[in-house]
C-alpha cells in the first residue's frame, strides 16, 4: 500500500472540504489512490444523506436565475436545517448555481436534474447537515421581474404580456412578495378552494340567524371579498392602495408569476 502522507491529505481535504481523518481513512482504504478516495467520500456523503433525510428542513434559501434578455427567470428553493447552514457560503453557492441550472429547463416546474442532485449531494456532504431541493419553477413571458429578499427567505417572478416602467416593474414583484396571492384572476382560484370558503362562510352565516335571503347575501359577500383579497390583479396595490392591481399597470396584464418562502409550500 502506498504511503499516506500529510500533503496527500491535505490535498484531498483542499478538493472535497471534507475533514483530515475523513480524508485520510478514505485514502488509506483506497491505498492512496485519490480517485478512489474521492469516491469512497461521496459514498459516504450519500450514506449521510439518507441517515439524516429524517431531519426537518425549515431553514434554506431562493435564488433566482434572469435571462440576459430578462424574458425567462427559474427559481428554486433549497431547503436546510439551520440558519447557520443557510448562511453558509458554499450552500448559497450551491443554491444559485442550481438556479442556473433549472434556467435550462422548459417554463414550468422545475424537477432536479441528476446533476442538480449531484452538486447538492456534494454540499451536503461536506457541510454535513441535511438538504433537500424543495421546488423549482421557470417562468418565460415577453417582460419578466423578479425579487429577492435580502435575507433570501422570499423569492418572486412575475411575467407581464408588455413593458412597463421599471419602478412599477418592480414594486410588482415586491407587492407579490408582501401580498402572496394565489391567483392572477379571481376565475383561477381552483373551483374546490371557492367551494371550500362558499361552505365555510354558509355556516358561519347560518348561525346568525337571519332570514335565508340574507343568508346568502352574506354568502355571496364574503366569497366575493375572498376572491378579491386572494386575486393578484383585484388586490389593492401595496404602494397604494386606492388602486388595484390592475389599475397600476396601464394595460399590461400579468401572464405568470410564483412565490416562494423557504419553509412554505
Amino acid at each position: 500500500m502506498a504511503e499516506i502522507t500529510a500533503a496527500m491529505v491535505r490535498a484531498l481535504r483542499e478538493d472535497t472540504g471534507l475533514g483530515m481523518m475523513d480524508c485520510k481513512k478514505a485514502l488509506e482504504e483506497s491505498g492512496g489512490d485519490v480517485s478512489a478516495a474521492k469516491d469512497i467520500l461521496r459514498k459516504k456523503g450519500l450514506a449521510t444523506a439518507e441517515k439524516k433525510a429524517g431531519r426537518a428542513t425549515s431553514e434554506g434559501m431562493v435564488a433566482i436565475d434572469l435571462s440576459a434578455d430578462r424574458t425567462a427567470a427559474a427559481m428554486v428553493e433549497v431547503r436546510c436545517e439551520t440558519d447557520f447552514c443557510a448562511r453558509n457560503e458554499q450552500f448559497k453557492t450551491m443554491v444559485v448555481e442550481l438556479a442556473k441550472m433549472a434556467a435550462g429547463a422548459p417554463a414550468g416546474k422545475v424537477a432536479p436534474t441528476d446533476a442538480m442532485a449531484k452538486r447538492l449531494q456534494e454540499v451536503l456532504a461536506k457541510i454535513g447537515e441535511n438538504m433537500s431541493y424543495a421546488r423549482g419553477v421557470k417562468i418565460a413571458a415577453p417582460v419578466i421581474g423578479t425579487y429577492v429578499h435580502f435575507n433570501g427567505k422570499v423569492g418572486v417572478i412575475v411575467g407581464l404580456d408588455k413593458p412597463v416602467t421599471e419602478e412599477v416593474l418592480n414594486d410588482l414583484c415586491m407587492h407579490v412578495a408582501f401580498a402572496n396571492p394565489i391567483a392572477i384572476n379571481p376565475t383561477d382560484i381552483p373551483p374546490a378552494m371557492v367551494a371550500k370558503e362558499t361552505e365555510i362562510a354558509k355556516s358561519q352565516a347560518e348561525q346568525s340567524g337571519k332570514p335565508a335571503n340574507i343568508v346568502e347575501k352574506m354568502v355571496t359577500g364574503k366569497v366575493s371579498k375572498f376572491l378579491t383579497e386572494n386575486s393578484l390583479m383585484e388586490q389593492p396595490f401595496v404602494k397604494d392602495d386606492k388602486k388595484k392591481v390592475k389599475e397600476v399597470l396601464g394595460g399590461a396584464k400579468v401572464t405568470a408569476f410564483a412565490r416562494f418562502a423557504v419553509g412554505s409550500d
